[in-house]
C-alpha cells in the first residue's frame, strides 16, 4: 500500500537513524527527504510546508522529553505531524435496535459497486442483517455486478434492470428491506462533479429515503483532486463519512487521504485490494505506523479474528514441540492466504515492512503455491512420516504437483530447518506471540 510514500518516508528515517550525531544541518535534510515523499504522494504543496515548517521547528527548538533521544524524538514529531493530517478517528456504530439507511455515493469508476458489497460483508460480520438496494439505472451491468459479489457473501440484493427511474428504486427497495434487515445500503449511479442533472438526482433520492448516513466514496489514485470532488458532493448532499479505495496501489494515496480529511468529514474506511473481505476500518495512528515501518500488530489480529483463522491447538502444540508434519505445514500454509497477501501481512509486522524486498515476497508467494500442490500429492504416509520419502517418491510426487524434483527436496529441507528451529527454541518465541494475541 502507498509503496512509494512509504519508502521515501523510511528512507528519510533511515537518514536519521545511520547519524553518528544529529544536529541542524541533518534536520534539515531530514525534512527536505520528507518534503520530498510527501509531493510525490501528491499532498497538497501547501499543507506539505505547512508540516516540514512545524517538524524542523519542533525538531531544533523543542525541548527533548524525559526518556527520549534525540532521533526518536524527530521520528515522534513525524509520526505526529502526519496522524495530524489525517484526520481525526471515526468509527461507524450503528444500532441494532431499528433500520440503518446508508447512502453510497460516488463518481464512476471509484469502485463504489464494490465497496457496497466490501461495506455489507464488513457488518455482516459485526452481526448486523443487510440488504442492498442498487439504484445505478445509467451503468449496464451494474445490478449483475453488484448481485455478483452479493450472492458470494449471502447478502440479498433489490433491484429490477427494467426499471429506469432510480428515485422509484430507492424507495421500493427501502421499503422491501424495512421489516426485513437493520441495515440497507443504496448504491447510486456513478456521479461527475459536473453533472449537475445527476447531483440533483441524488438529492431527490437523499430527500426521499431520509437515509441516517450518507457515505462517499472515493478513488484514492486521483490524489488531492479528493478535496474539490468531496467539496462537490457536500454541497450536493452533506457527506457523513468517507471511504477511500484503491490504496493497494495508489501513488497518490497519501494527498488522497490528505485531501479527503481536509474537507472534515471523517475518513471512516480504506479500501486496500479487491476482494469483499479488503475494507479496513481507517485509524490515522496506525495507518501512519504502517507507513513509517513500525507496523501495526492490532490489525493483523483483528483482521485473524474477522476471518475466523484460528489456532488448532494439536497443530499448535506438534508445531511447539518440533513433532509437527506436513499436513500441520498446509494448514498453516491456508491460513496465511486467509489473510490476503505476503505484503499486506508483513506491512503489519513492526520492522518487516521494509526488512525484506517486495520481489522477495512475491517469489515467497509463488514459492508457497506449489508448496501447497506438492503436500497435496503426497500419500497420507508420506504426511505424517516425510522422512520415508525416497527418489522414487519424489519423482512421483513432483510429477503429480506438476513441479521439479528440486522444489520438492527443496520444502523437505524448509520442512526440516523449520522443524529443527521449534524443537530447538522449545517454541519460546511461539509462545510469547500466542501469549501476546491473547491480551491484544
Amino acid at each position: 500500500m502507498l509503496d512509494r510514500l512509504k519508502e521515501g518516508l523510511q528512507a528519510a528515517i533511515r537518514r536519521i537513524l545511520s547519524a553518528s550525531t544529529v544536529d541542524e544541518q541533518l534536520i534539515k535534510e531530514f525534512v527536505k527527504d520528507t518534503q520530498r515523499a510527501l509531493l510525490q504522494a501528491d499532498v497538497n504543496v501547501k499543507l506539505v510546508f505547512d508540516i516540514s515548517s512545524k517538524i524542523e521547528k519542533r525538531a531544533i527548538d523543542g525541548e527533548l522529553p524525559p526518556g527520549l533521544s534525540r532521533k526518536d524524538y524527530i521520528l515522534k514529531i513525524l509520526y505526529d505531524e502526519l496522524t495530524n493530517i489525517m484526520g481525526s478517528e471515526g468509527r461507524l456504530e450503528l444500532p441494532t435496535n431499528r433500520v440503518n439507511v446508508i447512502l453510497l455515493m460516488g463518481i464512476q469508476g471509484s469502485g463504489k459497486t464494490l465497496v457496497s458489497a466490501k461495506l455489507a460483508r464488513y457488518l455482516q460480520k459485526r452481526g448486523y442483517k443487510v440488504g442492498l438496494v442498487c439504484t445505478d439505472t445509467f451503468r449496464p451491468g451494474a445490478l449483475v455486478q453488484l448481485k455478483t459479489y452479493a450472492k458470494d457473501i449471502g447478502i440479498d440484493v433489490f433491484g429490477d434492470e427494467k426499471f429506469d427511474d432510480s428515485i422509484k428504486v430507492a424507495i421500493e427497495g427501502v421499503r422491501h428491506f424495512k421489516e426485513k434487515k437493520n441495515v440497507i445500503i443504496v448504491d447510486t449511479a456513478g456521479r461527475h462533479k459536473e453533472e449537475k442533472g445527476l447531483l440533483e438526482e441524488m438529492r431527490q433520492i437523499s430527500s426521499k429515503i431520509a437515509p441516517d448516513l450518507t457515505l462517499l466514496v472515493i478513488d484514492g489514485t486521483i490524489g488531492q483532486q479528493c478535496y474539490a470532488q468531496s467539496e462537490a458532493f457536500h454541497k450536493a448532499v452533506p457527506v457523513g463519512g468517507i471511504i477511500v479505495t484503491k490504496l493497494d496501489g495508489a501513488a497518490k494515496g497519501g494527498g488522497a487521504l490528505a485531501a479527503a480529511a481536509a474537507t472534515g468529514a471523517k475518513i471512516l474506511f480504506i479500501g486496500t485490494g479487491e476482494r469483499v473481505d479488503d475494507l479496513e476500518a481507517f485509524s490515522p495512528t496506525r495507518f501512519v505506523g504502517r507507513l513509517l515501518g513500525l507496523g501495526d500488530i492490532r490489525t493483523l489480529i483483528e483482521r485473524a479474528k474477522e476471518l475466523e483463522i484460528e489456532a488448532d491447538e494439536k497443530k499448535v502444540q506438534r508445531m511447539i514441540s518440533g513433532k509437527m508434519t506436513m499436513d500441520d505445514l498446509y494448514f498453516q500454509l491456508e491460513q496465511v492466504k486467509k489473510m490476503g497477501s505476503l505484503r499486506r501481512i508483513f506491512e503489519l509486522i513492526p520492522g518487516l515492512s521494509s526488512a525484506i524486498p517486495k520481489e522477495s515476497l512475491e517469489e515467497l508467494e509463488v514459492r508457497m503455491k506449489r508448496w501447497k500442490n506438492i503436500i497435496q500429492s503426497m500419500t497420507k504416509a508420506e504426511k505424517e512420516s516425510p522422512e520415508i520419502l525416497n527418489s522414487s517418491r519424489i519423482r512421483r510426487i513432483a510429477m503429480g504437483s506438476g513441479t521439479h524434483e528440486k522444489e520438492v527436496k527443496e520444502m523437505l529441507a524448509k520442512y526440516r530447518q523449520t522443524k529443527a528451529i521449534m524443537k530447538a527454541s522449545k517454541g519460546r518465541e511461539m509462545r510469547q506471540l500466542l501469549k501476546r494475541m491473547a491480551t491484544e
